[in-house]
């Protein structure tokens, strides 16, 4: 049976559908943090499973795994996996065991060697019951939270990096007390500015930072002491990577001839130390900027601040984040203490209660009744004298809990320890209404308590700077030779055999001027075409300031022409005319100096051809008659007759 076009639609609209249903449940469910608490489904769902079993011990990971497989409804790797990472961040979760380095890159132990519980600030800031949103888990059998009640950003705190169906987060992590302090910034209304702080330390310039936002960039240096003359010692390496990582770089940019070392060490434990042996003679500043240049000791991080707001995935940058995190923090403390005021009233009206009926001895007036509604009666009728002292109506419940008070308690009632509790009630009302009327200041004391509680030991790791990119061309390590062949026009690093010109590194570009009055710029390579007899060849350093002297003969019987010129800017490969670019013409004279005295300084004696009726075949040209331009200027007229030859001028030669 043929598929009819309805059909093939049909098929096509279910794909479109099913796509769309995938790529929303891997943005919404797994791979992007939710705003409010920062995390990541699978880590909600860990953090959520440990509170049930928290009793204050450790517990197994494979257990805290299994439990939250009740929540999570894929594998348990994936979620060891993410219990493992978020342990590292050291936050959260108290870990004990071998948990893996960071700094090396070293896995964990397995699930059922390892043991965790909640830390004390994950205890304090991310859980309450009263204050969370629930829903029922993948298969119904349970309860979950939509997100954790967390009054922290966590988000900026921990960092996050995933990759969802088009779209990506990367946020990067920030310093604790920093987080603090801009927090109760906002608060205050004052401005503040976030930059990423990394457990890994290193230098950092995030000049470039632009809040978070997708298109801005930090870069990540090690830190590198010079030890002595010929040893580097990395303390720090740069976020994202691993002292396994960082010397794998360094030995491929020494097996690559950029930079010289002869052995790495590796002595990391709990702080990296890795020493990178130098060659005799080699700069240490220098070969510290090749590392720069060469290796995994410079990064750099492009961060995109993704999260799901209201259900949907937004992009915020980090100051944006830190005001909504804060401005829901403010809320979830009102909602406490609203809570808090409740439950007070409660008390308060409840000890009230008891007060009365035990003082005025209504529990005498049940002895006779015989039913449990005349009981209730009796109770709610020796109450009524004393209504008009509580705050609220005497409700069915109240008189039942009245009747469940023992003999005991009766018997060694004391009236002034119960006015002493009712008062401690009231100051507590008194002062939990005051906060709320003061909820910004109450916020404010909040954030600080916490930062002086948990903030000790959090300083900044990572060092706050700006700094230049390395060129690499000016670092790398000249460990190949630059040779010429004029008599066939080739000129290469392979070329042993033949004249030899000067150190290059492969990374340096060569310059090189013909006799026909053309420039190039060619990258270093084994061998490469220069042309017959080139006037210069060299390795092209853009820092070079030299002036270059040329005469030359515009065309087969032109005029010759003389100028000084600069190089400036070039691109690579493409061929540049010194002269008008007329057919035939050649260079007679071709120089070059580092300053302009030492160019100025040159005179020539230009010898036109006998046979020529003139006066005088000879003319005098002196350099500093004419200025320096730019390699295209077509020069000036030295003379119009044909030139047999050109000499320097002796010094005792006067015009």
């Amino acid at each position: 049976m043929s598929n009819t076009p309805d059909q093939h639609a049909s098929l096509g609209a279910m794909y479109s559908d099913y796509f769309l249903d995938y790529a929303s449940y891997v943005i919404l469910e797994r791979a992007v943090p939710h705003l409010h608490d920062g995390l990541k489904p699978v880590q909600r769902r860990i953090l959520h499973s440990m509170r049930e079993l928290d009793d204050g011990r450790y517990n197994k990971v494979a257990n805290v795994v299994g439990n939250t497989m009740k929540y999570h409804p894929h594998g348990d790797q994936s979620i060891g996996d993410a219990m493992v990472q978020l342990g590292q961040k050291d936050l959260m979760i108290d870990c004990q065991g071998n948990w893996g380095n960071t700094l090396t890159g070293d896995g964990a132990a397995a699930p059922r060697y390892i043991e965790a519980r909640l830390t004390k600030f994950a205890l304090e800031v991310a859980f309450n019951p009263k204050t969370t949103k629930w829903l029922p888990s993948y298969d119904g059998r349970n309860q979950e939270p939509l997100t954790l009640p967390m009054k922290f950003p966590l988000l900026l705190a921990q960092g996050v990096e995933g990759i969802a169906v088009g779209l990506a987060c990367k946020i990067l992590p920030h310093n604790f007390n920093e987080l603090v302090t801009a927090a109760i910034a906002h608060l205050r209304k004052e401005p503040f500015e976030l930059v990423p702080d990394f457990p890994t330390g290193g230098i950092m310039d995030a000049s470039d930072y632009r809040d978070g936002l997708r298109g801005g960039k930090i870069r990540c240096r090690a830190r590198i002491d010079i030890e002595k003359k010929g040893i580097l010692r990395i303390t720090e390496i740069p976020f994202g990577t691993t002292t396994g990582g960082v010397m794998d770089s360094i030995v491929a940019a020494a097996e690559k001839n950029k930079i010289k070392i002869q052995k790495i060490d590796d002595n990391t434990a709990a702080h990296a130390d890795i020493l990178v042996y130098l060659t005799p003679g080699a700069e240490p500043e220098t070969m510290r900027d090749a590392l720069y240049a060469f290796t995994d000791c410079e990064l750099s991080i492009s961060p995109n601040a993704g999260v799901i707001v209201d259900g949907k995935p937004a992009f915020l940058g980090v100051t944006e984040i830190l005001r909504r995190t804060t401005d829901f923090t403010k809320t979830l403390l009102g909602m406490e203490l609203e809570i808090r005021l409740t439950e007070l009233g409660d008390k308060w009206h409840f000890s009230s209660l008891e007060k009365i009926f035990i003082e005025n001895r209504i529990y005498r007036d049940i002895e006779e009744c015989e039913t449990w509604e005349a009981v209730l009666k009796a109770i709610d009728d020796g109450l009524t004298p004393f209504k008009k002292l509580l705050k609220r109506e005497v409700t069915e419940d109240d008189l039942v809990r009245l009747t469940e008070i023992r003999i005991k308690r009766i018997s060694k009632f004391n009236s002034f320890k119960a006015d002493e509790e009712i008062r401690a009630i009231e100051a507590e009302i008194d002062e939990t209404e005051k906060n709320l009327k003061q909820l910004t200041k109450f916020t404010i004391r909040w954030y600080e308590q916490l930062g002086k509680k948990y903030g000790k030991d959090r300083q900044r790791l990572t060092e706050i700077s700006s700094f230049d990119r390395v060129d690499r061309t000016q670092v790398a390590a000249a460990t190949e030779t630059l040779y010429i062949d004029t008599k066939n026009g080739f000129a290469g690093t392979s070329l042993k055999k033949e004249e030899p010109l000067e150190k290059c590194s492969m990374l340096d570009d060569v310059i090189v001027f013909t006799a026909d009055g053309k420039m190039k710029v060619i990258k270093v390579a084994d061998k490469f075409f220069v042309g017959p007899r080139p006037l210069r060849v060299a390795v092209f350093r853009k820092d070079e300031d030299l002036i270059y002297s040329m005469i030359y003969r515009d065309g087969k019987d032109g005029n010759v022409m003389a100028k000084r010129f600069t190089v400036g800017g070039t691109t690579r490969d493409k061929e540049y005319d010194l002269t008008k670019g007329t057919p035939g013409s050649k260079v007679l004279y071709f120089k070059w100096h580092a300053s302009n005295e030492e160019s100025s300084a040159q005179m020539l004696i230009v010898h036109m051809k006998s046979g020529l009726r003139l006066r005088n075949l000879t003319r005098p040209v002196h350099f500093a008659e004419f200025g320096i331009k730019a390699r295209g200027s077509q020069g000036n007229i030295v003379t119009k007759h044909p030139v047999e030859k050109i000499i320097i001028a002796p010094k005792d030669f006067t015009p």
